[in-house]
Order: C-alpha cells, then structure tokens, then sequence
C-alpha cells in the first residue's frame, strides 16, 4: 500500500499521540489536556500559526505552503464519552467514567501525522488549516466554531472531515454524494404523576406506566406515520424514575434520539413525539412535558469535493479499496455544521473489525492504530493534490 513513505517513519510516533490521548479522554467542551497537547505538538511541528479559543478549546493550526495559492480545511474531533472503559488495554483511560469509545483520539492523531508532514515538507502552494474540534458528541463544537468565526479567521474554499469506520476492512475507504449521515434531535419527556405507596397504587398516578406506554406508542410513529422509502428513527436511550422498591414516584424521565434526512420527516416526528406523549399521559391523568431539540443538520456531501476525496485515497489505497457507501448512515455528526457554509465531503476509513468485535460508543471498543499511517497519508495526499505547486 503506498503509504507516504516519511509518515510511515513516525508511525511510532502517532500510535504513542493516539494512546497517550486515550489514556487521557475529556468530554465536550472540557478537552483542556488535549488541547494542550495538540498545540504542543504543532508548535514542535513548526506551523506558521496556531488560532486557539474557538469552542473554548479548539485549536486550528496553520500551515502555509512554498506559494501562494488557495485553502482548505482539515477536520479532525477531539472529545471523549461519558462511558466507562471496559477494554482492559495497557493504554486504557485513567478517567473513571470517560473514554474514547468513538475513536476521536485516532482522528486527533491522524491529523497530527498529516500536520507533522505538511509542515516538513511544504510540498503545496497556499494554505491548510488543520481544524481540531471539540464537542462533536452531543455539544455541535463544530456550530460552534463556525458560529465563533472559523471561516471568517481562516478563509478557506473547501473543508473535508473523515472518520473511522470499523465495519468496513482495514485501510479502506467509504465515500458517497449527498446525505450521508443522519439530522439529530434531542428527545427529553418528563411525565409527572402523583406519588404514593407502592401497596396502593390506587392513590397515585404512576409515572413509570405512563411512560412504558409512551415508549411502546412511540415506536408506531416511522412505522406507520414516515412513508415507508423514507428514513427516520425514534430511540428512547434512558428511563429514570423511582429510587425504592416500594414508593410509586412522581416523576419519570425519558431520554431519547430521533434521526432523519428530510425535513418533512423531522416535522412528522416531532409532532408524533409530543401528541403521543402528552396524550398517553393525559389519558392516565398525568402530565408530560416534551423537548424535542433539533441538534444536528443532516451531513451532506458536495459531489465535486467528494470526487476529490476519492481521487486522493485511491492514490494511498488503490482503484479496488475505495468504494461507495451503499446506503446513508443514521449516525450523525456536526461537520454537518461546516458543510452547511463551506463545499466539502466527509469520508470513512475502514478499520476491519468484524461484527463480533465491539463497536463505537461501546465501552470495548478501541481504535485500530493499523490505520494511523493510512489517514494521515490521505490528508497529506488531498492537501497536496489541492493545492499543487505549479512545475
């Protein structure tokens, strides 16, 4: 596989960045440690400028070319999970509670890699922006940054994002045009009844049979509210009512995700979502209050920057190993903020794992350091076919 031969010589180096960031995982908007060491690492990197303060602790190093010319942006997201580690690896995180169940130090360290080579070798006219963003679990550090002036601090024509992709075979490449990853929304429903003993229920309005049927109700609306070509998902991912075994609460709380790609969609589960809610719960005669937060747009590939993406990990992986995405995913993801302003794409890497294997957001996963080399050979491959130096 031709990997940029130099950033194959640091492999050591990356795989010791990746573990280290692993060791050490920060949640959104709290990444102050990582932070730190990116800035470190760039300093030592030599780049020309590093622009810190955006989304409290992100961090855009800027590495100018042998020529003038134009700009991209390279994205990598740096936050962990509130999730306890249960990998049992020598570099496994020392933070009760929180991990890199999503393989973001592997982006980090990647990105590190390309930065390290870029700088090094200056073997581009104009100017690449190596973006680290926080807060891309749950937070949208990616609208913040945008929101906080990334596009205006650092002008640039095109922004590309990657992430890793464990299901498909290692040192591979997914990409595909248009919808790509999924809209998010934030489900939060709190029913309220009326406490009493758990012997006499009769004497209260019990919150957690209100909410079963609510989650029993809700899953009726894709199936028979969303035409069925369409995509959309509605998700309860926690309950939290009661503290005893015999005390009817008064409250019971719902947390949950709803996913789609068109808007049309959105609106049928939002309405869904709360007429069932608060009309389940009245027929009880309890009440439910319903959030129902729009977080992310849905991710949504440029075809001529996605052609791009392509044509550059085909040059590190091959004609065969590069291939189209089937279907979207229903993940979703706040570089969807950037590509709502700037043209760009946003591919996968594949990191060979097998369907046995844990995967990401679960507390077994870890990112395969095999493909350091790999990613960070592909940013440097698009940020030098982009941004050619003339003769």
């Amino acid at each position: 596989m031709p990997i940029i031969n130099r950033i194959a010589e640091f492999e050591a180096e990356m795989t010791e960045w990746r573990q280290d960031l692993h060791r050490h995982p920060e949640l959104a908007l709290q990444e102050y440690r990582t932070s730190e060491k990116v800035q470190a690492r760039l300093r030592e990197f030599g780049v020309d400028e590093i622009i810190t303060g955006m989304a409290t602790t992100g961090v855009v190093g800027v590495i100018k070319g042998t020529a003038p010319g134009g700009a991209i942006g390279l994205r990598a997201d740096m936050d962990a999970l509130p999730i306890h580690e249960e990998t049992g690896a020598a570099h496994a995180s020392q933070t009760p509670g929180v991990m890199h169940a999503c393989g973001h130090d592997g982006h980090t360290a990647m990105l590190l890699g390309a930065a390290k080579y870029l700088a090094e070798t200056r073997n581009f006219a104009g100017t690449v922006y190596v973006i680290f963003q926080p807060a891309e679990e749950n937070y949208g550090g990616g609208r913040i940054m945008v929101d906080e002036g990334l596009f205006t601090r650092c002008p640039m024509d095109m922004v590309f994002g990657m992430h890793n992709w464990p299901a498909a075979p290692e040192n591979t490449f997914l990409w595909r045009n248009g919808p790509t990853m999924a809209a998010v929304a934030d489900i939060e429903i709190t029913v309220t009844g009326k406490g009493a003993h758990g012997a006499h229920p009769h004497r209260g309005v019990d919150p957690i049979v209100v909410a079963s049927h609510i989650v029993t109700a809700l899953q009726s609306i894709v199936a028979r509210n969303v035409e069925p070509v369409e995509a959309g998902v509605v998700t309860i991912g926690a309950i939290n009512a009661g503290t005893i075994f015999n005390v009817i609460p008064e409250t019971a709380r719902m947390l949950g995700t709803a996913r789609w790609f068109k808007p049309e969609v959105a609106d049928v589960l939002e309405h869904g979502v709360r007429s069932l809610a608060t009309g389940i719960a009245a027929s009880f005669g309890a009440q439910a209050e319903v959030i129902f937060r729009r977080a992310y747009p849905p991710t949504i590939n440029d075809a001529d920057a996605t052609a791009l993406t392509v044509k550059a990990a085909a040059a590190v992986a091959g004609d065969t190993r590069v291939n189209e995405l089937a279907k979207p995913t229903m993940g979703g993801e706040d570089f969807a903020f950037m590509l709502e302003k700037k043209q760009g794409s946003y591919i996968m890497l594949g990191a060979g794992r097998t369907a046995a294997d844990p995967m990401p957001h679960h507390p077994k996963y870890d990112f395969n350091d095999a493909v350091l080399t790999t990613g960070a050979s592909y940013w440097a491959t698009l940020a030098e076919q982009l941004l050619p130096r003339a003769g």
